[in-house]
């Protein structure tokens, strides 16, 4: 086989690492590194500076460590195993094992959290902070999209403020059962846009003071204590549930749901009228099904304001 052959050879089975291995021990052959083709016995020592950047692998060198953080079962307080005040359940009466098979879930709950459409940036107030006509379109793709998934959605809950209400709005002529007469949608102050908790790192263009982070951040921790969380042991069947409402509170949601330091939030971006999907088994597994997804919307239409 030529040179030429054997180099390319070498290019395609091992990459970059090999190729350089290979050219330097070519090289040494023809005595470009000032030896002559005959000096076999000191050719390979001198590549040993080359070796030493070629280090082997071992699972002890690159395998991630375990930050000793193991998942908390009990994080939404309502691990039929534990009572409220932390105990574990007994009984000299009854089985203990069929009392906890009874209030022990047996759903499971997917939360679709939409972010709200673009909005008008320049109003003065809430009431003025309504959709633009791009906003609207992006509501309809978002409402398109959630239908063509096929799923029985239960409840559908928004957002106080204009922007939220009005995405939900248009999002719900889009689903069965949400565009009935006397049908209404459900608001709660609780998710709306606020300062979650102060984001490491920091960043400049953007730095509420402590008090909107003290006042903000319990009500967003009440949302989250309130909508995420396993199903209840009444509930029977899977259920679908969205929530449409604001970035700063879903990337919260997410980083709680997931066990994530809250305070990494702000490392990730949502576009607008995006859909990020929450599945909660009945064990209290949490699963990040999609984060921010608006690949069903034009390039075009996409914004993140």
């Amino acid at each position: 086989m030529s040179y030429r052959k054997t180099f390319r050879l070498v290019c395609g089975l091992a990459g970059g690492s090999g190729v350089l291995l290979f050219a330097a021990a070519a090289a040494e052959s023809r005595g470009y590194f000032g030896e002559r083709s005959g000096e076999a016995a000191s050719r390979w020592p001198s590549l040993t500076a080359l070796r030493a950047a070629q280090p082997a692998w071992t699972p002890a060198k690159h395998t991630p460590a375990p930050t000793g953080h193991a998942w908390d079962f009990n994080w939404d307080k309502r691990d039929p195993s534990v009572l409220s005040n932390g105990k574990k359940k007994e009984s000299a009466t009854e089985d203990p094992g069929s009392e906890q098979d009874h209030g022990k879930p047996k759903a499971t709950r997917n939360i679709l959290l939409i972010r709200h459409s673009q909005y008008n940036l320049s109003g003065n107030s809430d009431k003025e902070r309504i959709l633009t006509p791009l906003g609207r379109e992006q509501a309809e793709l978002t409402g398109q999209r959630l239908a063509a998934l096929g799923l029985k959605y239960d409840v559908l809950i928004h957002s106080s403020m204009a922007r939220a209400t009005e995405t939900a709005h248009i999002i719900s002529k889009h689903l069965p059962g949400f565009t009935g007469p006397g049908v209404e949608l459900m608001s709660c102050d609780l998710l709306r846009e606020g300062a979650p908790i102060e984001p490491v790192p920091p960043v400049t263009h953007w730095k509420p003071d402590a008090v909107q982070y003290h006042e903000d951040g319990a009500r967003i921790e009440a949302a989250f204590r309130r909508y995420i969380h396993r199903a209840d042991p009444k509930q029977k069947e899977d259920s679908y549930e969205i929530i449409v409402c604001h970035a700063n509170v879903i990337r919260y949601f997410v980083c709680r749901a997931l066990q994530f330091p809250p305070e990494g939030w702000l490392r990730m971006g949502l576009n607008n009228g995006s859909i990020t999907w929450l599945t909660i088994r009945p064990s209290g597994r949490v699963a990040l099904r999609t984060l921010g997804d608006a690949g069903f919307m034009p390039p075009d239409k996409l914004t993140r304001t």
